[in-house]
């Protein structure tokens, strides 16, 4: 019971995040990879070879991406409980893979006409007002539903980020676009831009957007709030 296993640690390690979607997900990877060869032990108990294991056996024909954040995941849950004193670190070196997955999203001039005239000719405003906003702001799809009414300052031209994917607050020009778009939004009770249900954060709109590039005709691998 006093042994400080990859479960506890674990368990201490998501106690102490931020409950957020990328907390889900790692749960999901946890369960899936690491838990069934090292929830039992404790990391001084976790030999080279069990890493080795891991990658040869479990991981096999996975996405480098996948290999990538399973490993370090693990290292994370590790170091952890080191900084906590919960136990010793490892005696060697988790290599972490190098993955390029570096892919610039854009659209040829005729592809980006298209879908603003498919966006246009969408009857669902709150989605319509989202993606043109996306596509004149360069805001990621986070950082779109936490916007709040409170952070845009119209006069004198910005757009708060709060809580972006670097971690830092971002300030960011209001452009004639931006503008346009949400002077012309409808505003309800809610204090969020694009509210979701009952006026709270949304969390999802790729439903919406599927079917816009979809009718849009853009590649398949085109990521439009990415």
């Amino acid at each position: 019971k006093g042994k400080w296993t990859i479960d506890r640690l674990w368990t201490s390690y998501k106690d102490n995040r931020e409950k957020t979607k990328g907390l889900k997900t790692d749960e999901g990877r946890y369960n899936m990879y690491i838990k069934p060869s090292f929830g039992h032990k404790e990391p001084v108990e976790i030999l080279l070879l069990d890493i080795d294991r891991l990658k040869r056996r479990d991981l096999k024909g996975k996405a480098p991406q996948t290999v990538k954040h399973v490993l370090d995941q693990l290292k994370r849950i590790i170091n952890h409980g080191v900084k906590r004193n919960l136990c010793v670190p490892l005696p060697f070196h988790i290599e972490i893979p190098r993955v390029n997955n570096l892919k610039t999203e854009d659209l040829t001039p005729d592809q980006m006409k298209t879908l603003l005239a498919t966006i246009e000719k969408n009857s669902n405003l709150l989605v319509k007002n989202l993606m043109k906003l996306a596509l004149f702001t360069g805001m990621r799809r986070g950082e779109l539903f936490r916007l709040q009414w409170d952070d845009i300052d119209w006069h004198r031209g910005f757009i708060h980020i709060k809580g972006p994917k670097g971690g830092v607050d971002q300030t960011i020009p209001l452009n004639d676009g931006a503008r346009s778009v949400l002077e012309n939004h409808t505003r309800t009770e809610s204090p969020y831009v694009f509210p979701g249900r009952d006026g709270r954060q949304r969390v999802d709109i790729n439903h919406q957007v599927r079917e816009i590039k979809k009718d849009a005709k853009l590649p398949k691998d085109f990521r439009p709030l990415h």
